[in-house]
């Protein structure tokens, strides 16, 4: 099978089995330009005074995700890492996750009562998912700018991902975007798995993710 064939056995499995003290590790993956950056962002200004978090990011040939992170001081630099994928995203995070697994052991190396460590992926199509040997869960975004058929087309990111963020709803009557159809079509593929729809210009909080992301952190500790 080539490195470009997408099978998609990795869905089936078993999730890494954590050790004691080890940070809850979130993934958060989607398209190019869907706002995966902004809602990491969020994300930490929101959880950094409440756990001990640090953020990976994925790019292909730069650390601009990572850059844009540090230059928005969302968190101390030395808790921002990246990995420099060189080819396509998707195989840094699935198949391939050796750079990512080292990446984390480095942080976690510094930093060694992290609670949480939020993966973000480089831009990908709807086929990118995370491997389970790398993240615990994982998060899914998209916008509406590619029309409200996108939920409807599937894919393993907008099927099986554990939320499933339709981003920029805000921008939905621009771009003839129907948010009831991107509802309806999302809650038919995923199998009672949650949807948010979110504008972070009008909830620059992330309220609905971050109340999932609570949720994570509060069955973890169980």
């Amino acid at each position: 099978m080539s490195a470009h064939s997408h099978s998609y056995s990795h869905l089936e499995r078993p999730k890494r089995v954590r050790q004691p003290g080890e940070p809850l590790r979130i993934g958060i993956g989607g398209p190019v330009g869907s706002g995966k950056t902004a809602l990491v962002a969020a994300l930490c200004r929101q959880l950094r005074d409440e756990v001990s978090l640090a953020v990976l990011t994925n790019d292909i040939y730069t650390t601009e995700d990572a850059d844009f992170l540090r230059k928005h001081a969302v968190l101390p630099n030395d808790r921002i890492a990246a990995v420099q994928t060189g080819g396509c995203p998707h195989t840094a995070i699935r198949d391939d996750i050796t750079a990512n697994l080292d990446a984390i052991d480095d942080l976690i190396a510094a930093h060694d009562t992290l609670d949480l460590i939020l993966v973000e992926s480089g831009g990908d199509n709807l086929t990118a998912t995370f491997s389970s040997g790398l993240v615990d869960a994982q998060i899914f975004v998209i916008d509406v700018a590619g029309g409200d058929k996108v939920p409807r087309k599937g894919g393993p990111g907008v099927t099986y991902s554990d939320l499933l963020v339709v981003n920029k709803i805000d921008l939905a009557p621009l771009v003839g975007a129907d948010l009831d159809v991107m509802a309806r079509d999302a809650d038919a593929v995923r199998d009672g798995r949650p949807t948010v729809l979110q504008s972070l210009t009008k909830d620059p909080a992330a309220t609905e993710v971050l109340a999932w992301v609570h949720a994570q952190l509060s069955a973890d500790a169980l």
